[in-house]
């Protein structure tokens, strides 16, 4: 997770450098990310996408399940590796990150201090030899811009849905280990209510551009089953591992009496 994010500014990040991500360590923990609405055509071949309750600011809020419990990343492999053809956006953009500026809407660019991609001496500049913003940040300010447009629009398609009472609580069982496993705390479309709006407001949902996200949204819950698949696999390979070690070790063992004899 982000350690230390704080707003850039050339007095304090005069000498900083911005390193080409090499991995994706620092997303091995997260089991979900948000997503917008614009991500959902490439993220539904990937993963599930569903919607967690925001209660705080009473809102609902996408995001792509990457894993069946807290803490673990399927996607992310021992070498910090990613293992999918699609990496949400807001992953993408780390180690920066836009926080409000006040009341008025302004948003200011902030850096995660404790990232291994910021460096004093390897990288790109975030500043010149005047202080003034190079190219980094430039095109850093428009694509979190451009996320933050995207957000917006994925808030009011979220408080739609909500208006509309076409979320529901998700009812799925998976397996998880040798267990029966309940997936809670997530929403999804009710497709039955969606199948029965009237046709007056289904025009507006299509005027609205909402139809496709609301068709991925509900292809990507097929994905559960990959989530499955990929945890099946991780846990096969850690005792894999272990029985290649335990085997490895009592091999050496005979050596050594072997040896001793």
């Amino acid at each position: 997770m982000p350690q230390n994010i704080v707003p850039i500014n050339a007095e304090r990040h005069a000498s900083k450098k911005i390193k080409e991500s090499k991995g994706f360590d620092f997303a091995s923990e997260f089991h979900i990310a948000y997503v917008t609405m614009h991500e959902f055509a490439r993220a539904a071949s990937i993963f599930p996408i569903v919607f967690l309750e925001d209660k705080q600011k009473d809102q609902f809020r996408p995001v792509v399940l990457m894993g069946l419990n807290a803490g673990e990343n399927l996607f992310v492999d021992e070498s910090g590796q990613w293992q999918a053809s699609y990496v949400p956006a807001i992953i993408r953009r780390y180690p920066f990150a836009l926080s409000p500026a006040g009341s008025d809407g302004r948003y200011v660019v902030c850096i995660d201090e404790g990232s291994p991609q910021v460096s004093d001496t390897e990288g790109s500049s975030l500043f010149d030899e005047n202080g003034k913003p190079t190219q980094v940040i430039e095109n850093v300010k428009r694509y979190l811009g451009e996320l933050q447009q995207m957000d917006g629009l994925t808030n009011e398609f979220a408080e739609f849905l909500s208006a509309n009472n076409m979320l529901t609580p998700l009812n799925m069982r998976v397996r998880d280990n040798d267990k029966v496993k309940n997936l809670t705390g997530c929403y999804v479309v009710n497709e039955e209510r969606l199948n029965n709006l009237s046709d007056q407001k289904f025009l507006e949902i299509r005027a609205k551009n909402y139809l496709p996200p609301l068709y991925a949204h509900l292809i990507s819950l097929a994905q559960t089953e990959r989530l499955v698949k990929l945890q099946d696999d991780r846990i096969a390979a850690a005792e894999s591992a272990v029985t290649a070690h335990t085997s490895k070790t009592k091999t050496s063992t005979k050596t050594d009496q072997i040896k001793t004899h």
